[in-house]
């Protein structure tokens, strides 16, 4: 499977939950892979958009807070907004934007969506949004779910999980213990014959061939 075709089939899954908390109870494949498609662009395009701002910004591609507030404004989800030179004639950061934003996040027309996505709490329970990093979304809990053991080695090494150690893949065998080792000892033959091969048809004889015309 394609890393493309892979992270299409991870977005699906939370494509079908913002469905199911919008009401839908079924759709077709080709309308779920219109959706998972177009979420998979807009996201590509915060991502190309933050890491330009981060770039700019400071030289690096590590993005910061103001990086993303850059993009969302960008992509068209911080308004309504000032321009930065309107707001340096005003003297004021226009925080309309941002404000919106949060409180269409913490609405009660995202209040499903929250309950889906573990972040809202069952009848009675209180739940901090913004503290919400020590509950376990729903990705965590599914693969819990299927590894027996419940620690994450299962996944190390995927896109699900931690990167995995790089090892050495050792040649037995032969002299030579690993394949960069065999690709050095390559590289330096190849750098030895080839000054010696030069070399050799520099200095070699002119063969002597009779010519037809001498025994004339």
């Amino acid at each position: 499977m394609s890393s493309h075709a892979l992270h299409s089939s991870l977005l699906r899954l939370p494509i079908m939950h913002i469905l199911r908390a919008a009401g839908f109870h079924s759709t077709r494949p080709a309308t779920l892979d219109t959706l998972v498609d177009l979420a998979s662009r807009y996201l590509t395009l915060l991502a190309t958009t933050t890491a330009s701002h981060a770039l700019v910004n400071h030289n690096d591609l590590i993005p910061t807070v103001t990086d993303v507030c850059m993009a969302l404004q960008d992509v068209g989800a911080f308004k309504p907004q000032r321009g930065t030179m309107e707001e340096q004639c005003i003297g004021e950061e226009d925080m309309r934007g941002v404000d919106g934003f949060l409180e269409w996040l913490r609405g009660d027309g995202n209040a499903e969506i929250r309950r889906i996505a573990g972040l809202a709490g069952t009848d009675g329970e209180v739940v901090d949004i913004e503290a919400g990093g020590e509950r376990e979304d729903f990705l965590t809990a599914l693969k819990k779910k299927h590894s027996k053991t419940g620690e994450e080695s299962r996944y190390q090494g995927t896109v699900l999980g931690k990167d995995g150690d790089e090892k050495s893949v050792r040649i037995e065998g032969g002299r030579v213990e690993s394949i960069e080792a065999w690709e050095a000892r390559l590289r330096e033959r190849g750098r030895i014959l080839k000054p010696t091969s030069v070399r050799q048809l520099s200095s070699a004889p002119i063969s002597s061939v009779s010519s037809p015309l001498s025994e004339i």
